[in-house]
């Protein structure tokens, strides 16, 4: 998979939590129809957000439909992002008093963290268990 794309109606509030939170970062975008940012993690722009109302018109003329509805997921349940240092991710998570819900796969599986963002999109953060 490539990226996914967010529509938030607070760019601003989305862009903030992926960097602060996620540790993702700002990068280069090319000059698109709608306010929005591109999300980098290295080299790849993974997470892109846009502002959900001037999205809707942008893909409207384009003869797409974007549906209404609740923020959150939708049909999707969570998107997920691979981490390697679990104390840190824990203290990310502190510090922007985010609440998580804590989980171990047993059998040396990841731990993982379970966090919403702002826009309820539930996000997944696997972090590989130590050797």
């Amino acid at each position: 998979m490539e990226h996914v794309l967010l529509l938030c109606d607070d760019i601003e509030q989305t862009r903030e939590f992926y960097c602060r939170v996620i540790g993702l970062r700002v990068g280069g975008r090319p000059p698109l129809e709608f306010p929005g940012y591109w999300l980098y993690a290295g080299a790849t722009p993974c997470v892109h957000i846009a502002d959900r109302a001037a999205y809707r018109i942008h893909a409207e003329r384009l003869g797409l439909s974007v549906p209404e509805g609740p923020a959150g997921s939708g049909p999707v349940d969570h998107i997920a992002f691979r981490a390697t240092d679990y104390d840190e991710i824990n203290a990310r998570l502190q510090a922007h008093a985010v609440p998580a819900v804590r989980n171990t796969i047993p059998g040396g599986g990841p731990r993982r963290f379970f966090l919403e963002d702002p826009n309820g999109m539930r996000i997944e953060i696997n972090v590989p268990t130590p050797d």
